[in-house]
């Protein structure tokens, strides 16, 4: 159904007030509205695309889980000229990556945005390690990550990756939500494994197959940390986000 221009501007400013809430989760309010707004046309769409250039690229704000909610949503639009323009604004995504952070994230934007849970969970493991190498100038290539080696995480590239996934996932994943989830349980591991699903009537899933990658997996499902390997590493983890 097409949209008069009062429900265009209505929607917008609704949209707008939503981001100055700067909400951890989108509302399904905003959700649909966002919704409408890519199934009434053109016009509604380069509104929204509009929208997400004056935040991001004319205002160089912070990327929200909205921006990257309509970023998404514009991707999979039928229409050229709007994907034309959105690669023409965004050629790398939502986020504008900083030259200054030790590692290239990429790749880990690219798998986001194409939804693609399970590499993107596999090339994170791998960066977190390459973090530790590259600080510590480790010679011996890391699989897994201890307590110790969290202190040298750098605290920019660490808040970036978190940023990737919680901006790409409507604010659904990310380390950073899961420690949100894990105070709110009273910092009790048992509660945080079975609020995001990580355990099946207490016992640990098996990896890959029992775990959710999609959209769909509960709040703080995603990424995975060492699930396997005890709780005092992604204790360290959490006591180092401070955001």
């Amino acid at each position: 159904m097409k949209l008069n221009q009062d429900n265009q501007l209505s929607i917008i400013k609704e949209i707008n007030l939503s981001l100055k809430k700067n909400n951890t989760i989108i509302s399904n309010e905003i959700e649909k509205l966002v919704e409408n707004m890519i199934i009434s046309g053109k016009r509604e769409q380069e509104l929204l695309l509009e929208l997400i250039i004056e935040r991001n690229i004319n205002n160089n704000e912070q990327p929200s889980i909205i921006d990257g909610f309509i970023f998404s949503k514009l991707m999979d639009t039928n229409i050229n000229d709007i994907k034309k323009n959105l690669k023409h604004f965004f050629p790398n995504g939502i986020i504008d990556l900083e030259p200054s952070l030790k590692i290239n994230y990429q790749p880990l934007q690219d798998l986001l945005i194409k939804k693609n849970f399970r590499e993107a969970d596999i090339i994170t493991q791998k960066y977190l390690c390459k973090l530790v190498e590259i600080n510590l100038s480790e010679k011996n290539k890391k699989e897994w990550l201890y307590f110790t080696d969290i202190q040298f995480l750098t605290p920019n590239d660490l808040f970036t990756i978190d940023l990737l996934w919680k901006v790409y996932s409507k604010g659904k994943f990310g380390f950073s939500v899961q420690k949100k989830l894990w105070i709110k349980n009273n910092c009790k591991w048992n509660k945080l494994w079975e609020k995001i699903e990580w355990t099946n009537k207490g016992a640990m899933k098996r990896y890959p197959k029992d775990f959710i990658w999609k959209l769909e997996a509960p709040v703080g499902h995603l990424p995975l940390f060492n699930q396997l390997r005890g709780t005092q590493t992604l204790s360290a983890l959490f006591k180092y986000i401070t955001w």
